[in-house]
């Protein structure tokens, strides 16, 4: 079983463009433990088109968050993750997904259609997140720069 420390949240990032100009900055890890005070905090950065959160997790996997005025969208790179990790199992019962068997395969879970105004398609979003070669950090950055912020995250990933 994974531990639930501080130390196993890699990063957590908010980004949310204003004026068509993307602000993408860190924010602390703790965050990545709880979906509620990460909610409230993209509401205070409410953006052009809604903010983002993503949460690297032990270099394993991935959760994102997107809020558009009162709407609450979710991504987890991995569903098998919630088997070992209490924040990948609050996505999936926020989800109103059933917990996953050890024996499921590896796949995303939740909206895929999260980023698809933002350039990225539901289909290459998943292709992105099956490719279990990568790191978390690695599929975050090609969503953003799809979404055109790649940059911007590079400069404040740890």
């Amino acid at each position: 079983m994974a531990s639930d420390g501080e130390g196993v949240v890699d990063f957590v990032v908010v980004a949310n463009r204003e004026d068509g100009r993307w602000q993408v900055e860190t924010v602390p890890r703790q965050l990545g433990h709880d979906l509620g005070r990460l909610v409230d905090l993209l509401r205070q950065r409410p953006g052009d088109v809604g903010s983002l959160a993503f949460v690297s997790v032990d270099e394993d996997f991935f959760y994102a968050l997107r809020l558009t005025g009162a709407d609450v969208r979710l991504l987890l790179s991995d569903v098998t993750a919630a088997t070992d990790w209490p924040m990948a199992r609050d996505v999936v019962e926020r989800l109103g997904l059933p917990l996953p068997d050890d024996d499921d395969p590896v796949q995303p879970a939740g909206d895929l259609t999260i980023f698809a105004d933002l350039g990225v398609d539901p289909m290459a979003l998943a292709a992105i997140c099956d490719d279990i070669d990568n790191y978390p950090d690695e599929m975050l950055l090609q969503i953003a720069a799809r979404a055109g912020f790649g940059p911007q995250l590079d400069d404040v990933l740890p």
